[in-house]
């Protein structure tokens, strides 16, 4: 177990603008990593191999991307237990995002709201980054495995999102065990109308094609994973699972490991936090009241999906029950965000072994 314990450590870091927690916090886990001092954080790692989407996975507790924008700190946060860990969103040129003050704390309801808009460095400084990683060369220990989350530049026309999604799966293929296609935040223009029907699957035929000659230039095929919102109703839902479907799955509707869903990003809905401090400020509310939002989704694509597409649940785990509740809904495996940031990295340890202790029942 980790030698800072954070109850120590939050009260000083909330007690700051949260933006300049997040750096400090992250500056501080970049400097640490590959030392002796990431004990002062680190957890142990469960060991609870499972396999998704034709990835051995050693346990099923991950990160969401958003954390890490810039791939600064991998073996950091590998440290702390994760069995994947989540790293982006990156565009292919360097942004600086939505102006400031653009993150707020909501204590009383567990959550977040963030505007940040893909802030980052862009795909070189990311890859490189992503390249110093040295989590994969741990001697004996089976490691975790890593997601690159893609998305388009502000300044991109919707109608030329597609360039900028191939632009970074080619820059980051090579690097990724699966890699994320960021279609669902709320804080760039337009991008969530890349979840209607066609312009859906414009995106996805022209991915599966890309990744097609990627697999052959690099001697692998790794799956591709599309993150979707909270806020759909259940006609949305469907066309989104039966554009999954063509790509993701064969004749049979059985699941090629092609193609997987994310479960959700964070949500537009104001309800859960009405009165709240901040609850009206603009952006993606995340923590707690996404919970069930998120859950909801899950369900319907499973439905949708069958039992065995790839489907990764995130939004709302604060708890072990909560990140439970996520595999009761129907994903197989979960993130975690905003949970980290009120709970601390004990949360992954007790999550992960919650989600052990259900998968043996199951």
């Amino acid at each position: 177990m980790s030698l800072l314990p954070y109850a120590l450590a939050r009260p000083l870091l909330f007690k700051m603008d949260p933006e300049a927690a997040h750096e400090l916090t992250l500056d501080a886990i970049a400097r640490l990593q590959r030392s002796p001092l990431t004990c002062l954080y680190g957890e142990p790692r469960v060991h609870d191999p499972c396999t998704v989407a034709g990835l051995q996975f050693p346990n099923r507790i991950g990160l969401a991307a958003g954390l890490d924008k810039n791939a600064r700190c991998i073996d950091g946060l590998s440290a702390m237990g994760f069995g994947f860990v989540e790293v982006g969103t990156v565009t292919p040129k360097a942004q600086g995002g939505n102006p400031k003050p653009r993150m707020f704390r909501l204590p009383k309801a567990n959550a977040l709201i963030n505007r940040l808009g893909f802030n980052n460095e862009g795909l070189d400084a990311f890859v490189s980054n992503v390249q110093r990683a040295r989590f994969r060369q741990q001697a004996g220990v089976s490691p975790m495995l890593l997601g690159l989350n893609i998305g388009k530049n502000a300044s991109t026309p919707i109608e030329r999102a597609t360039d900028d999604y191939l632009t970074c799966l080619d820059g980051v293929y090579p690097h990724a065990d699966y890699v994320t296609v960021n279609i669902s935040s709320p804080n760039t223009q337009n991008l969530r109308s890349l979840q209607s029907d066609a312009a859906l699957d414009a995106l996805l035929g022209a991915v599966a094609e890309r990744r097609e000659l990627l697999a052959q230039r690099h001697g692998k095929r790794i799956p591709v994973f599309v993150k979707i919102a909270p806020d759909l109703d259940d006609a949305q839902i469907e066309v989104i699972a039966a554009t999954l479907m063509r790509y993701g799955a064969d004749a049979q509707g059985q699941a090629t490991n092609a193609l997987g869903v994310i479960a959700t990003n964070t949500t537009l809905s104001r309800e859960a936090v009405a009165g709240l401090p901040h609850a009206q400020e603009a952006g993606g509310l995340s923590g707690g009241p996404v919970l069930q939002a998120s859950n909801r989704v899950i369900r319907q694509l499973r439905a949708c999906l069958g039992k065995s597409f790839p489907i990764i649940g995130v939004g709302g785990v604060l708890s072990a029950e909560d990140a439970v509740s996520k595999l009761e809904s129907g994903a197989q495996l979960v993130q975690i965000y905003t949970g980290l940031i009120y709970k601390g990295p004990s949360l992954v340890w007790e999550a992960a072994r919650a989600l052990q202790a259900h998968a043996k029942k199951a």
